[in-house]
């Protein structure tokens, strides 16, 4: 099997090389080569909004999880949101957990900040995604029009 040497991102664009870091430098190391897993660099630690699903995986709801993850991830996609994370848990003590977690930097603490948006067990039951993707807009992009997902059911 032969692979071009010419690597193509999304829409057909050349991927770029990543940035060089402090500890990458011409002199010390290999210059940069898509195909060349030795002149690969870690990803920078995550220092923007992120997201956290934890969920029970004794109850089988990975597949829930990785749709939320989807659903979340296409409606805020990066820069807005850096990261989805999923967080399988499996214990006595998280049985039935289902929980979405947002964490921003709080550049006043010093520390990031994290907030719950979803729980499970004390909501009842799962999000339905036109709420949690209201809560999450509301944190983090709050004049963001959500189209669909913002019309109000209209009351009897």
């Amino acid at each position: 099997m032969e692979v071009a040497s010419d690597a193509l991102c999304a829409h057909n664009e050349p991927c770029a090389a990543p940035e060089q870091t402090q500890e990458q430098s011409p002199t010390t190391s290999l210059a940069y080569n898509p195909l060349d897993p030795s002149t690969f660099v870690f990803p920078k630690p995550l220092q923007g909004t992120t997201v956290t699903i934890e969920f029970c995986d004794r109850c089988r709801w990975l597949h829930r999880a990785t749709w939320t993850q989807t659903e979340l991830l296409l409606t805020f996609p990066p820069p807005v949101i850096e990261c989805i994370s999923l967080l399988p848990r499996n214990s006595d003590e998280t049985a039935g957990r289902f929980r979405v977690w947002l964490t921003m930097p709080d550049e006043q603490a010093g520390s990031p900040s994290n907030t719950l948006l979803w729980d499970r067990k004390a909501e009842g039951g799962f999000p339905e995604l036109k709420v949690l993707k209201q809560r999450l807009r509301d944190k983090v992009q709050p004049g963001k029009s959500l189209g669909h997902s913002d019309n109000m059911k209209s009351s009897h």
